[in-house]
């Protein structure tokens, strides 16, 4: 309910969620016995400061870490989180025992246990899964999922089918909550923060990987800062409710999506029809766990996109390898890692096409002031005596070394023996130290060989770091031009000129 006041997204889903259960439960686990009320009061103590956590990292702002979450990354994390859906909920679907693990032990638990399914079961739930599909084919709009659940229920009570062995949901607990927070203590924060601190990394990368891949596929906006503050207000009133944290669920916010639902009046309604029906909560015992299964592998049907899959393939190989390594990584070992993986690997590899910048090597258009590369034009032609160069990216330590490389290169397959360099600036927005460096240790070779230096285009950043590092005096004021044509024009001869 507070994420629908607080948030922007229309579709996303939050509540409780199986990633973190186990983060938290774990790690509660260390300072008190499961299920003893201390036990209890620092799962809500916990609550309340992954809440303030993620709500303080909406506030300041730092929304900004979700744009390292490129396309094949959201598309490899959905894949993930269908993968992990299908394979935890197959034993229900199968009647088979409960499995825990990793999901490849879970795989081959059930593969090595299909002997033992129960033909009621899986009836229940590829029929369940059958009119969900229709429903969906037939119209969106019609409550295929509510149809299979009531239906199934029904025919589990009347029949008796729990004793055929259809699993069920069984006695769900629903008293009333305990307001605000019980044991608190300096000694308790210290000893919770550490876990709070894990959940709300997890946290923060779910909800931006969900409000991000819903809104790609939705085609709206987001503001991903406000999700967090709404996220973080959710799990705040869970804690102060006596319950444990929240974060933003994929599979549920693919079921609202899927379901036609495009605002949070469809959660608003959820969470007003639950207050409705908690009086009634018994009902809810005869709810095959098959239905539940089928549902939910209908879910993750429907946030695997092969296609998209394939048009990144076409796009780039390593994009692919992106999407893929998130796919694996949330799949076999979880979200949290697999979103850090897939965004490490993404920055190193931004970072290495920024390590490696390749040096345009610059002539005029004939009859005109213009100077462009000379691979994009088959006319331009380099002017005798000049070579004329852009280095279209900062000049940092990354590639400060590849820099004076390149610079030599280019000398060296100059026609002649130039006796003018102009470097042009446009897109060397920003000097660092190591490249200010570079850069000195490339005119001291120009000096040596008796070749001036005129730098075109450069912006503000890119003067101000020449300031800094003594080299505006040295270049001189007056060799900085506002375009190629007007630094050959100056400084070349009458011959380069013309």
């Amino acid at each position: 309910m507070l994420f629908a006041l607080l948030g922007s997204n229309p579709q996303m889903s939050v509540g409780a969620d199986s990633t973190i259960a186990p983060l938290f439960a774990v790690g509660i686990m260390r300072l008190a016995p499961v299920g003893s009320p201390h036990y209890v009061d620092l799962v809500g103590i916990l609550a309340v400061m992954v809440g303030v956590i993620v709500a303080v990292i909406g506030l300041l702002r730092l929304g900004w870490i979700a744009e390292f979450l490129s396309a094949p990354i959201i598309t490899g994390f959905l894949a993930g989180v269908a993968v992990i859906i299908v394979v935890h909920q197959l034993p229900d679907l199968f009647g088979l025992a409960s499995v825990s693990g990793s999901t490849l032990n879970r795989i081959s638990v059930v593969v090595s246990h299909l002997g033992d399914t129960s033909a009621w079961t899986l009836g229940i739930g590829a029929a369940v899964f059958a009119v969900v599909v229709g429903a969906e084919r037939i119209d969106r709009k019609l409550p295929g999922a509510l149809v299979g659940l009531v239906g199934s229920t029904v025919a589990v009570g009347v029949f008796g089918l729990h004793s055929h062995g259809v699993a069920i949901l069984g006695a769900i607990a629903h008293g009333a909550p305990r307001l605000g927070l019980f044991d608190l203590s300096w000694s308790a924060i210290g000893s919770v923060a550490p876990v709070a601190g894990v959940v709300a990394l997890v946290v923060v990368s779910q909800s931006a990987a969900t409000t991000r891949a819903f809104a790609d596929q939705g085609h709206y906006e987001v503001d991903v800062g406000r999700d967090f503050i709404g996220v973080g207000a959710g799990s705040i009133a869970a804690g102060l409710l006596g319950a444990f944290p929240v974060n933003a669920s994929p599979a549920r916010t693919a079921a609202t999506a899927s379901a036609g639902g495009r605002t949070q009046a469809a959660g608003l309604a959820a969470a007003a029809a639950l207050l409705l029906l908690i009086p009634a909560a018994g009902l809810l015992k005869d709810v095959p766990l098959a239905t539940l299964a089928a549902v939910l592998i209908f879910i993750a049907t429907r946030i695997f996109h092969v296609r998209d899959l394939v048009a990144i393939a076409r796009f780039d190989r390593f994009e692919l390898g992106l999407a893929v390594v998130t796919l694996l990584t949330v799949a076999l070992v979880g979200v949290e890692q697999g979103i850090g993986v897939a965004v490490a690997l993404a920055i190193l590899d931004r970072t290495r096409l920024s390590a490696r910048p390749q040096v345009h090597v610059l002539g005029r258009i004939p009859g005109t002031t213009s100077w462009v590369a000379m691979s994009a034009r088959a006319d331009a032609a380099q002017v005798p005596g000049v070579l004329a160069v852009l280095f279209a990216t900062p000049l940092w330590y990354a590639n400060a070394i590849h820099f004076r490389a390149q610079m030599q290169a280019a000398l060296a397959r100059a026609k002649g023996t130039p006796r003018l360099l102009v470097l042009d600036a446009l897109g060397m927005h920003d000097l660092d130290y190591t490249g200010s460096r570079a850069l000195a240790e490339t005119l001291d070779e120009l000096d040596h060989d008796h070749i001036a230096f005129a730098v075109a285009r450069a912006g503000q950043h890119a003067r101000e770091g020449l300031r800094r590092s003594g080299l505006l005096a040295r270049i001189g004021e007056d060799h900085l031009f506002p375009s190629v044509d007007e630094a050959v024009r100056a400084l070349g001869t009458p011959e380069q000129n013309s």
